[in-house]
């Protein structure tokens, strides 16, 4: 529910010939964006679909801040739902932008600049017009004040200027960047006048409002937070908007063990679960409410690039930074078994940081490929200029013999022994490894590795904490492994400096949890975000995704290319699902449903 902010590379699309400055409704990645300037609607939505009603969901994480926009406190669930920003992508058609607090957007063949035009009848909650100046205001408290992911999105963004009450330009420096525009078109506009006075940089629990199609209706912290639709919402009945955000009311409670948000969901304490445990999807969802039609279980495939998760090794300690133990210790978790006995078969593994896209690196090099790999000869893994990475597979014992003795061996040649049990270094320094959890229920993954381990000596201590404490560990750093991940969108760009990047791995508040430092890596980015065309785009990233795979920076664990979604049956959803998956914002409250399922609840 949560907007975020996703770079996508762009390309113009028109259909007048090239010119030296160009005015459209929209910019995609494709010859074309789907949508027409007069559309008048998305297509899988039901544009006439009933407003009003409760949608309760829950959420793992508490939260002390209603600010979403520093890097200050936790931020509530589902805030994206105040604020608007000056374009947005449809969930049908993620390649392109289309205007949303601006009407139109133009830009220069040398993408030197862009300019938004603001429509004149877009307002805040208080009657007064959305200005150049707010866009202005935000756009420089968010680069000074705000996360630092926008920051580094924002680098290359040399000003930003009111040409006239609503009309905004930004202007650009360096190479010439093609996301930049479609990355502005990404900000978040808040009001000026409101927000000046009470200090931008500040974590705060007073209800603001944004222009955004809903209000905060009230909220106890760390507990939960109910957010009301405005019926007096400007757009409304823009063609990008109709048919979406029909529920009344949202309200999203905190609970931060699963096993307790299950049985809270069972009991029909909220109404719409995804489900990310393989597990629990083949066994929990076997009550009386399932069998009885109420409770609704589906598996939705889905387009989206996968990203990648799993244990990530931070080679800011010494221990991790020889690429021969983290083959290693990769090796010694066992997908095979894991996926068998713990999930019951529900995955695939990954072996790319673009999984279920094209960008994945598949078989020998292209020679487009190895123009930018050759250069880099010596800097990066040999392997690079070999097949693909493939994540090792075992037998699917849960003590693969093979695995574990090519383990022991590179870890032998990094310069470690066992003695007594352990293995150690020639210091006589004890190989442990202390893996950070935000959610318990990871700790049935780690628990075989964690035999595996012990089998080479290694002792792996686990250590589940929760939401506050996690997230300031992590931004310090204070951790040898933790589980997370990197999900990429259809059109990789600036966002990958802040996952992998050298200048991010000292921000304590970037996502290069591995604190990968490579000037290699470096100039494969740049080429990433420079690309000229798709094509070149896909070169760049599949070269990329070559250099990352065989750094081994990565345990990776499962793939999954569906959505797996339990909702009670109160919803009337559209006919068509789009590409990239559920949109639960085009859903709505079914009365007739919901007063059986309230009448099956009180039974």
């Amino acid at each position: 529910m949560r907007k975020t902010l996703v770079a996508v590379a762009i390309a113009l699309s028109l259909t007048a010939p090239a010119v030296a400055q160009t005015v459209s409704h929209a910019l995609s990645l494709g010859d074309a964006p789907k949508y027409p300037a007069d559309f008048k609607q998305l297509d899988y939505v039901n544009v006439n679909a009933p407003k009003g009603g409760e949608l309760r969901l829950s959420t793992p994480a508490g939260f002390d801040s209603l600010n979403p926009f520093i890097p200050k406190g936790d931020d509530a669930p589902g805030l994206g739902l105040i604020y608007e920003t000056l374009m947005t992508s449809p969930p049908d058609d993620d390649l392109s932008e289309y205007g949303l607090i601006a009407e139109t957007v133009e830009v220069p063949e040398d993408l030197s600049w862009v300019i938004f035009n603001l429509r004149a009848e877009a307002k805040w909650p208080d009657g007064k017009p959305i200005l150049a100046e707010d866009v202005v205001w935000s756009f420089e408290q968010i680069k000074e004040h705000g996360d630092p992911t926008r920051q580094l999105y924002y680098a290359n963004v040399q000003k930003a200027e009111a040409l006239g009450p609503r009309k905004v330009k930004f202007s650009f420096s360096g190479p010439k960047n093609r996301e930049l525009p479609q990355i502005i078109g990404q900000l978040p506009v808040i009001q000026k006048s409101l927000w000046e006075k009470r200090g931008f940089d500040k974590p705060t629990l007073e209800k603001w409002e944004g222009s955004g199609p809903y209000r905060i209706k009230e909220f106890e912290a760390n507990r939960f937070i109910v957010y009301e639709r405005r019926e007096d919402w400007w757009a409304k009945d823009l063609p990008i908007n109709k048919g979406r955000y029909n529920f009344g009311t949202i309200r999203y409670d905190v609970y931060r063990d699963q096993t307790v948000a299950r049985e809270a969901f069972k009991s029909g304490q909220y109404d719409f679960r995804g489900e990310n445990s393989g597990r629990e999807w083949a066994t929990f969802y076997d009550f009386p409410a399932v069998h009885q039609g109420l409770v609704k279980k589906e598996m939705v495939k889905h387009e989206r690039p996968g990203g990648i998760s799993g244990f990530i090794f931070n080679t800011r300690r010494e221990k991790f930074q020889d690429i021969r133990v983290r083959r290693a210790l990769i090796l010694a978790w066992d997908f095979e078994w894991v996926n068998k006995n713990l999930a019951h078969d529900a995955y695939y593994r990954p072996s790319s940081y673009f999984d279920n896209s094209e960008f994945a690196a598949t078989g020998e090099p292209s020679p487009e490929e190895l123009k930018l790999l050759e250069p880099l000869r010596g800097q990066i893994p040999d392997e690079v200029f070999g097949p693909a990475y493939k994540a090792p597979v075992s037998d699917g014992s849960g003590s693969d013999r093979r695995n574990l003795r090519e383990a022991a061996r590179l870890l032998k040649e990094a310069g470690w022994d066992v003695k007594n049990g352990r293995l150690v270094n020639a210091k006589g320094e004890a190989f442990t490894i202390d893996m950070l959890l935000r959610d318990p229920s990871y700790e049935r993954m780690g628990a075989p590795w964690a035999q595996n381990l012990q089998r080479l000596g290694i002792q792996l201590n686990m250590r589940s904490v929760d939401s506050a404490q996690y997230v300031n560990r992590v931004r310090s750093f204070d951790y040898d492994v933790i589980y997370a991940g990197w999900g990429q969108s259809n059109s990789p760009g600036n966002e990958q400096r802040f996952f992998f990047s050298s200048r991010a791995a000292d921000n304590p508040a970037s996502q290069n949890y591995a604190g990968i430092k490579s000037p290699a890596i470096d100039k494969l980015i740049e080429a990433v975000i420079h690309a000229p065309n798709r094509k070149e785009l896909v070169v760049a990233t599949r070269a990329l995704d070559r250099v990352l795979t065989w750094g081994q920076y990565i345990v990776p664990t499962f793939g999954l290319n569906a959505d797996r979604i339990a909702y009670w049956d109160k919803f009337g959803k559209p006919e068509k699902t789009p590409k990239n998956g559920v949109d639960f914002m085009s859903w709505w409250v079914d009365q007739d449903k919901a007063a059986r399922i309230n009448a099956a609840r009180g039974r």
